[in-house]
């Protein structure tokens, strides 16, 4: 326990903290599972609705994790490497004759 007012006080504001960072953490993975999800539908069957869906999905993900960023729950380096490792696995699934256009 918390030996005066101000120990007390920080212990509230980690706990809060602590709190919104889990709730960050969630989403982003969360709306990453929704898009790779997305991004196998559409390597099964590539259709412009589907790569419509995995293009919505990667905008979803990419803001969250930019907003987490912001806010100090990633570090700037970590949400880079997130980005990159979504749009690394939406390109390699891309049917060649979708690239050759």
């Amino acid at each position: 326990m918390a030996n005066s007012k101000s120990a007390l006080k920080r212990a509230q504001i980690a706990e809060r903290n602590r709190l919104r960072n889990k709730a960050y953490k969630s989403a982003v993975r969360t709306l990453t599972k929704k898009f790779l999800i997305a991004v196998d539908n559409y390597a099964a069957n590539p259709s412009p609705e589907s790569k419509q869906e995995v293009n919505q999905r990667m905008s979803e993900a990419y803001s969250k994790i930019d907003r987490a960023v912001k806010r100090g729950v990633f570090h700037p380096n970590k949400g880079a490497r997130k980005k990159s490792r979504l749009a690394k696995r939406f390109k390699s699934s891309v049917p060649e004759t979708a690239t050759a256009s």
